[in-house]
């Protein structure tokens, strides 16, 4: 790695920021609502890094997350460390307090654990995980700035009955129902399982996060309450997926645990249903940059709660 680049504009990063609604906010991306469904231009980088900075990855990764806006990087985790992270895994579902909570999702109709929320506030060991300086660096490198986590969750997409999540853009929702400004923020998917191409892998469509996918329809009331079981709002159409996939192709990175995958915010992805008996578990850790705080929705409904988006316990991240 190389050595740190001090992001705070005070150089102090040891500040922790809790952050207000923005009383005004201009919509750069709108979406939903009246609008018909339709491809517009990114108004934002891809890489946020001055040009002379060096990165602490490869170039040619940097370059592959520029030009397909996601990239994949292998044996970031040990045996040993993967070992651990998924007995914490169990032993959160298992967790009574837990299962009663609103943080954790179930898959529809069976009733299994889908995903549960806030697992770096939750869980110590998913903690230090979104503090690591192997994951932090890159995103603070990316995105050019102090980082927070704007949302974490363990999927666990069970064998027999994981129900599929379908093509989206993380941005649009976040844009249009947490009120994130720009595409400044980036995903990390950590591998827990194999990833086989049978047991419903992320599906990525290269390219992709260069085009801002305007969806059709209103947002509902209490829309998460639905969405995170099986999302039909913010989806984007037939049409234009068509047009996105005819282009860029689709791409499923399979892989042993241990690897990385790292996406850019407005990147399409998705994934099938999993039907074999062969789990499909990650970790999954969204950085924001500090200075892209979420204000008011883009949307006549009231904010998502606290658990699926960090709005007033926002603390840049400090690794040693």
């Amino acid at each position: 790695m190389n050595s740190k680049v001090d992001r705070s504009p005070s150089g102090n990063k040891d500040k922790a920021t809790t952050s207000s609604p923005a009383p005004e906010q201009t919509d750069r991306y709108p979406s939903r609502g009246k609008l018909t469904s339709q491809l517009t231009d990114r108004k934002d980088p891809v890489n946020y890094a001055p040009a002379h900075e060096e990165p602490p990855i490869d170039k040619s990764l940097i370059e592959q997350y520029e030009r397909q806006g996601f990239m994949i990087i292998e044996d970031v985790f040990s045996e040993q460390e993967v070992t651990a992270f998924r007995q914490e895994m169990s032993q959160l579902s298992q967790n009574e307090t837990i299962r009663k909570s609103n943080e954790i999702i179930t898959e529809p109709g069976s009733g299994d654990i889908r995903s549960i929320f806030k697992i770096h506030e939750t869980s110590a060991l998913f903690k230090k995980l979104s503090e690591d300086p192997r994951l932090v660096d890159i995103a603070q490198y990316l995105l050019n700035d102090q980082v927070y986590i704007h949302q974490s969750r363990l999927n666990y997409k069970p064998g027999f009955r994981g129900k599929e999540f379908y093509w989206h853009s993380d941005f649009e929702t976040w844009h249009v129902e947490d009120g994130m400004p720009s595409m400044r923020a980036l995903s990390m998917s950590i591998t827990l399982t194999e990833n086989y191409p049978e047991n419903g892998p992320l599906m990525l469509i290269p390219g992709s996060h260069q085009h801002y996918v305007v969806c059709e329809g209103d947002t509902p009331d209490n829309h998460f309450e639905s969405s995170l079981k099986k999302q039909e709002c913010g989806t984007p159409s037939d049409e234009r997926l068509s047009e996105l996939a005819e282009e860029g192709g689709i791409r499923a990175p399979i892989g042993k645990p241990g690897s990385v995958i790292i996406f850019e915010c407005n990147t399409l992805h998705g994934s099938n249903s999993n039907i074999t008996p062969f789990p499909r578990s990650n970790a999954f850790l969204v950085y924001n940059a500090l200075s892209n705080q979420v204000g008011r929705p883009f949307c006549d409904q009231q904010p998502r709660p606290e658990y699926i988006c960090t709005r007033q316990n926002i603390k840049p991240i400090k690794t040693t």
